[in-house]
């Protein structure tokens, strides 16, 4: 039996949930037939301008209609307020029934919670006319200044403290409606901050394997197809594997470097740097480029900028290699009064590979503009009437 209690409990709670209004309905007509029952009529029986009192149950001819609309109360509560103070009106000046009343202040809530700032607005210039209004006819029914001002304290502090929690009530759900928005709107940029800084990384670690390992690589296949082309000779086979052996080493160096920032992160890149441009010369002209270098650049310039001046002579002299073979190569570094970095690389003549072994795909320009980007810089490559030229300007200041 007590299971049995125990589970009736919560159905019924969870089925007056479920229907609200029509259980707030019920629970109206209800009250109006126990109020007739016992005779509890008459409020403010100084409105009513009937000649003589009417039984108590006449009072469900208002009472009823009044508790009816609270049915419809999610759909349009404003209008239906209104109608009930219409019915409240004509029950103060017969009857004078209480749930009519009840009624009027239920909508009055569900009014102002469904209203936004403007319109709750709108409904507190309604109340205070209404009181007013009320106050008024008071006084002009009883001609006693005490009773008016009682039945206005009255009908202002019912109105009032229902409107006043149903206004806290809305603003309560429009704060959590704000602080829901605004932590969706903090996920959604935390989220493309994170996929920004992924993509970063990405495009930090392709620039660097690029430049790092796929030069090596490059002249390693180069190298090998070179020898692979000519006559066999004991000394030139030996010169060439020598040369595929270091860089072989190189990229494997440059492969470890790499492996170790991304499994610590706190290791730096090998880079190289200014002290890696004579190696770069040597190592085009064995490939039988005609390299003049013309370095003016001042001493000291920042790392950054340092790294990005070799990237881009280093990938110059590689496209160099790979697509005019035996040309004549200028590698101009200078700078413009000790501020911009000038770097120029120019080929004049030279054939591209008959059997290139690597094809390039275009990346590695694109990453040259990319890193003179992010430096503030600028980078332009393209044919000229003699050959090929690459030029970038990269401001000193922007990585200091």
């Amino acid at each position: 039996m007590r299971a049995t209690v125990r589970r009736a409990g919560p159905s019924v709670v969870a089925w007056v949930r479920a229907h609200r209004p029509l259980a707030d309905a019920l629970g109206f007509a209800t009250l109006a037939v126990v109020l007739a029952a016992l005779g509890l009529v008459g409020l403010w029986t100084l409105f009513s301008v009937l000649p003589q009192p009417l039984s108590p149950w006449w009072s469900l001819a208002l009472a009823l209609p009044a508790s009816a609309l609270v049915l419809l109360r999610p759909r349009a509560p404003l209008a239906l307020l209104t109608a009930s103070l219409v019915l409240l009106a004509i029950d103060l000046l017969t009857v004078g029934g209480i749930v009519t009343l009840v009624v009027v202040l239920d909508l009055l809530y569900a009014a102002t919670l469904a209203a936004g700032p403007a319109g709750r607005r709108r409904i507190l210039a309604g109340i205070a006319v209404a009181v007013i209004g009320v106050g008024v006819a008071a006084f002009a029914a009883a001609d006693d200044i005490r009773i008016a001002v009682l039945v206005t304290l009255q009908l202002g502090a019912l109105a009032g403290m229902d409107y006043w929690y149903a206004t806290s009530v809305a603003q309560a759900h429009e704060l959590v409606a704000l602080h829901r928005a605004r932590a969706e709107d903090a996920e959604r940029l935390a989220e493309r901050d994170r996929a920004e800084a992924v993509q970063r990384e990405r495009e930090q670690m392709a620039r660097e394997l690029h430049d790092l390992v796929a030069g090596h690589v490059a002249a390693i296949a180069i190298r090998a197809e070179a020898a692979l082309s000519l006559d066999a000779a004991p000394g030139r086979d030996r010169e060439a594997l020598r040369a595929v052996r270091d860089s072989s080493l190189e990229a494997h160096q440059a492969l470890r470097s790499m492996i170790a920032v991304l499994r610590t992160g706190d290791a730096a890149v090998a880079a190289p740097g200014r002290d890696a441009l004579p190696g770069l010369v040597d190592d085009a002209r064995r490939h039988g480029l005609h390299v003049r270098l013309d370095d003016s650049l001042p001493r000291g310039i920042p790392s950054p900028v340092d790294q990005a001046v070799i990237r881009i002579v280093q990938e110059s002299l590689a496209n160099c290699v790979r697509h005019a073979a035996g040309a004549e190569v200028d590698v101009v570094l200078d700078s413009v009064d000790g501020g911009d970095v000038r770097v120029r690389v120019d080929s004049r003549g030279g054939s591209a590979l008959t059997r290139p072994p690597i094809r390039g795909n275009g990346w590695g320009l694109e990453l040259l503009r990319e890193r003179a980007r992010a430096l503030g810089g600028q980078l332009e490559a393209g044919p000229t009437d003699a050959g090929w030229s690459v030029r970038a300007t990269i401001p000193v200041g922007a990585a200091a």
